[in-house]
């Protein structure tokens, strides 16, 4: 009886066993699965397309050569600015000809045709707003049909309709009218929802302020 319970009992337990799935994990803990994942492929520029041997350019960092004067301490009557500007109209005419690549960078064959980058026809960047004169076409009158419209109905007459109705900015109605009662409600009500906040959004906020308070003081 004793060895037919003990037969039931491992049965038993290597069906439990064999229900379980079945999962492999695998490390990079040997050396030649190290090498495996070091076996990347060759950079394009080291695998030129055509058979024949080449060179390829890939000069260390150094430091720029020392008989080099740079174009701003060369004295005005100097031969060298001439060179300079002849060679930067002549490999700017040579970019914009071919539309090839620019300077050639580290790594790059160096029977790759490359040419020296346009120079740019401007100094500062394209601004991202559209150049604009301000406006000083408000009279007294205008200032106060302003000062009344938000005085008599603040919801409806806001900074964003008056500066439409006027053609002004809304920084330029805030300094001329402001409806406080409005933002007493405002803050009221924002007020009410701070109180509804729970610890760790109360708590977060406050070390939000926190930070803000630390940013001048980094500085």
């Amino acid at each position: 009886m004793s060895t037919c319970k003990t037969l039931v009992r491992v049965c038993l337990r290597q069906t439990q066993s064999s229900l379980l799935p079945f999962t492999q994990c695998r490390h990079e803990s040997t050396t030649r699965r190290h090498k495996k994942l070091l076996a990347l492929p060759e950079a394009p520029s080291y695998t030129p397309n055509r058979t024949e041997p080449t060179l390829v350019f890939n000069p260390p960092s150094a430091a720029p050569n020392v008989y080099h004067t740079p174009l701003k301490f060369l004295p005005k009557d100097d031969s060298r600015r001439k060179l300079y500007t002849t060679a930067l109209h002549r490999s700017t005419s040579a970019a914009l000809s071919h539309k090839s690549s620019p300077i050639a960078s580290p790594g790059t064959p160096l029977h790759t045709p490359s040419h020296l980058p346009p120079r740019p026809t401007a100094a500062l960047p394209v601004p991202v707003r559209a150049p604009y004169e301000k406006k000083y076409h408000l009279t007294d009158k205008d200032i106060a049909d302003m000062r009344r419209l938000r005085t008599q109905d603040p919801w409806k007459w806001t900074r964003v309709k008056l500066a439409e109705k006027f053609g002004c900015s809304q920084f330029f109605v805030g300094m001329c009218v402001q409806a406080r009662e409005k933002a007493r409600s405002v803050e009221q009500g924002h007020a009410e929802k701070r109180g509804r906040w729970g610890r760790k959004k109360r708590e977060a906020r406050e070390d939000r302020g926190r930070r803000k308070e630390a940013w001048g003081r980094d500085a």
